[in-house]
């Protein structure tokens, strides 16, 4: 069993942590949670719209590259359900690009898809979204360095301050064994997908199974 499933903030093979891991003792302060929530975003469940679960569906035309589906249930450490949970999602589109100003990759841009979605999870703390698997891409952390394909992941509690960011694999990717993020975490298994033929759509979309587990607050 693996006591701490979080990555050090210092991993020097990831490249940017040497510029922000703190170098010094952090120093425990108390907030007002009224102040932090008065000057945080506020994400209402009322801005959760029908169709922001599938990225496919975003734009008047059909995104390029190979549907997926992606569900799972966010759980606590004790196996029950998260219900309720706003879970976002953000990634590449299927030539491993991002929509996003600052990605100057010299791959293609899809105009039919920008790669975010959200939904709530259910009863169950079940999670859904149908999008497209993501490309890799080049990263510049070291020479010919290249991320697996993945999804950004991220989870809220009931504040805005209890938020969990996190990335999904797919399993069997050549890259797992050069990719330093991944080789910051103690279980890299706990971030890789599995394939679900019952997930899967028949003549329509694969699936993946991926479920979070969350932590409670020591």
């Amino acid at each position: 069993m693996i006591s701490d499933p979080h990555p050090p903030y210092l991993h020097p093979p990831y490249a940017s942590t040497v510029l922000r891991a703190p170098s010094q003792h952090l120093v425990a302060a108390k907030l007002d949670p009224e102040a932090v929530e008065l000057v945080d975003p506020v994400y209402g469940h009322q801005t959760v719209a029908d169709l922001d679960h599938d990225l496919t569906r975003r734009h008047e035309g059909e995104p390029l590259g190979e549907r997926i589906i992606v569900t799972g249930r966010v759980l606590d450490e004790d196996g029950r359900p998260v219900r309720r949970a706003l879970v976002e999602v953000w990634q590449a589109n299927a030539a491993g690009r991002y929509s996003h100003d600052l990605d100057r990759h010299p791959a293609p841009l899809d105009p039919n898809f920008t790669g975010f979605g959200r939904c709530l999870t259910d009863d169950e703390g079940r999670y859904r979204f149908v999008t497209i698997k993501p490309g890799a891409y080049p990263w510049r952390n070291h020479p010919n360095a290249w991320r697996p394909a993945h999804i950004h992941f991220s989870v809220f509690g009931t504040q805005f301050v209890q938020r969990l960011v996190t990335q999904m694999y797919f399993p069997g990717d050549p890259l797992f064994a050069h990719d330093p993020i991944m080789g910051s975490v103690p279980d890299p298994s706990s971030l890789i997908a599995t394939f679900d033929l019952a997930t899967t759509e028949p003549e329509w979309a694969l699936g993946y199974q991926w479920d979070i587990v969350l932590r409670r607050e020591a």
